[in-house]
């Protein structure tokens, strides 16, 4: 017989809805969230990650959430680094007698706390840049696409996160992780499903609202304070586009063009790992992103009581 669950996971594509979802469903059960986007760990990258913090308060009540906030923008964080900073939030959230609702969008992130894989804190290969640098971002796909092990092809959307991404496959070659630090965790999945041509239509219109909203001032706000537009140009999607805009390597229209398709694609690779984390083995229960909020959380409640009934003491009724 199966264990109980010991977490539930809200997945979804690039504008499903689903951390207005986590939270709302944390506020029914009185809980606390922890994020799964390799973005939002970042301070004062907030409009172009898409933070919407406002989405954390419900009914008036402020729901606490974890791995965000956390790094400053320029570094480098990674897999190795979510996994160490998710199981102490975790273990914080359990130590209440609660149960954590992972939420988020990248798949890397969420598989590797859900399986448990072995990581490696994965140094840089200086010789291995200079001798990559000059590859054009199709090259180094190519490269990547001849790796077997698990690496995260859902940001790699520029050269230099392909380039990190071989560095992680060529040290994975010559090491070998140890042992597991975590044992794997029995989560209920929900993923969130939005008909393709309706995330299409919500992903232009945010992307419209958030470039009202300052999306070029906060780059040029991060560029200003010293961060070097390759780093910027590193997280991808937004800050890719708008960093090549605001140091006029793209009129405003190329920008939005390229950007828009960008995120298009990147929404679509995220399906694709999560219907490959199917393949591998995860249950993910498909909720349509069209249902009210209400009919959501009581399939969601409906899936743990089948599971186990006294799995959530605190759910007000």
């Amino acid at each position: 017989m199966e264990t109980s669950y010991e977490l539930i996971t809200v997945l979804g594509p690039t504008a499903s809805g689903k951390t207005s979802f986590a939270a709302a469903l944390a506020e029914k059960m009185d809980t606390e969230i922890i994020s799964a986007d390799s973005r939002q760990i970042y301070r004062r990258m907030d409009i172009g990650t898409g933070k919407d913090l406002a989405d954390y308060t419900v009914n008036g009540k402020q729901i606490p959430f974890h791995l965000i906030d956390i790094c400053e923008p320029g570094y480098k964080y990674n897999v190795f680094e979510y996994q160490h900073d998710f199981f102490k939030a975790y273990q914080k959230i359990k130590a209440k007698d609660k149960l954590p609702i992972l939420c988020g969008g990248t798949g890397m992130y969420i598989e590797a706390v859900l399986k448990s894989y072995k990581l490696l804190d994965v140094p840089q290969n200086t010789e291995l840049r200079t001798a990559l640098q000059d590859k054009t971002l199709a090259e180094l796909e190519q490269i990547l696409a001849g790796y077997k092990t698990l690496h995260n092809k859902t940001d790699v959307d520029s050269p230099q996160r392909a380039i990190r991404a071989i560095e992680i496959e060529e040290y994975y070659n010559t090491c070998t992780p140890g042992k597991n630090e975590y044992d794997p965790l029995h989560s209920l999945i929900i993923g969130i499903m939005i008909d393709r041509e309706l995330r299409r239509e919500k992903i232009s219109k945010r992307l419209h609202a958030r470039l009202n909203e300052g999306m070029v001032d906060e780059i040029r706000s991060l560029l200003d304070s010293g961060i070097k537009q390759e780093d910027l140009i590193y997280y991808g999607l937004e800050y890719k586009y708008l960093t090549l805009y605001v140091t006029g390597q793209l009129s405003y229209n190329e920008m939005f063009v390229q950007l828009e398709t960008a995120i298009h694609q990147f929404a679509k690779r995220q399906m694709t790992w999560f219907r490959g984390m199917e393949r591998r083995g995860c249950t993910i229960h498909w909720i349509d992103a069209q249902l009210p909020t209400k009919d959501k959380i009581d399939k969601t409640l409906e899936l743990l009581y089948k599971q186990d009934p006294s799995i959530h003491p605190n759910i007000k009724t």
